[in-house]
């Protein structure tokens, strides 16, 4: 029989150590490439770099409780990788002065690439394969199945830029003519208009088989109304 498959990939010597990098390059290269391949902060070099990085500090918890015993703890450095990806992940989300968050999901394919390069670094294969898969599943399949689902919520949030903040009112009454309910609103005056106008930051409850971008463009469709986004 070959040595290779004699090889226990639960040890750690040279060989295993280069394994668990690769396997950690090739699992966090996967996630980092749909996320870059849709224009996000983090992309295919910073998943590659999260989960290898995570990846060696598993492994040299692993040398150094092989080395020195129960003397050392060894889920330490793991739990400090978590903690400082949660740091790092701060850096993708942005708050855009629409008030429309973004970056949320990159922030979390950082700390679950993390978590994957922990799994690998310790030689939990199964589950780091297995949750590379549900991972890259998440981000590139069930954004089409959530925007189909989010389409027909009666829920709304949505951001709405007025001529003039006296139009408050006589939006607020015409949207709630056209049976919708206005669970919050926000008025705040608005440096984004070249008018001077002000912008409105609402949570709407739609009536019953109404759709949310048939709703938009009626609201759109108001003279004082220069620009609506959902949020």
């Amino acid at each position: 029989m070959s040595p290779f498959f004699e090889l226990n990939l639960h040890e750690l010597n040279g060989l295993t150590v280069a394994i668990r990098l690769l396997l950690a390059c090739a699992l966090g290269g996967v996630i980092g490439l749909e996320r870059g391949a849709n224009k996000h902060p983090a992309g295919f070099r910073t998943h590659i770099l999260v989960c290898v990085g995570a990846a060696l500090a598993m492994m040299t918890n692993e040398y150094i409780f092989n080395s020195f015993g129960t003397v050392s703890d060894p889920s330490r450095l793991g739990a400090q990788v978590i903690t400082g990806v949660g740091f790092l992940g701060v850096g993708t989300i942005l708050v855009t002065g629409r008030s429309k968050i973004k970056g949320l999901t990159t922030a979390a394919g950082l700390w679950a690439s993390a978590c994957i390069g922990l799994a690998v670094g310790i030689g939990f294969y199964t589950g780091a394969i297995f949750a590379a898969v549900l991972v890259l599943i998440s981000l590139a399949v069930f954004p089409r199945l959530e925007k189909a689902f989010y389409e027909r919520s009666r829920s709304l949030s949505v951001y709405i830029e007025i001529d003039s903040a006296r139009n408050f009112k006589p939006l607020i009454n015409a949207i709630k003519a056209m049976d919708i309910i206005i669970k919050d609103a926000h008025l705040e005056s608005s440096t984004l208009t070249d008018s001077g106008g002000a912008t409105v930051s609402m949570v709407i409850k739609l009536p019953k088989k109404s759709l949310a971008h048939s709703v938009i463009e009626e609201i759109n469709g108001f003279p004082y109304v220069l620009i609506i986004e959902e949020i």
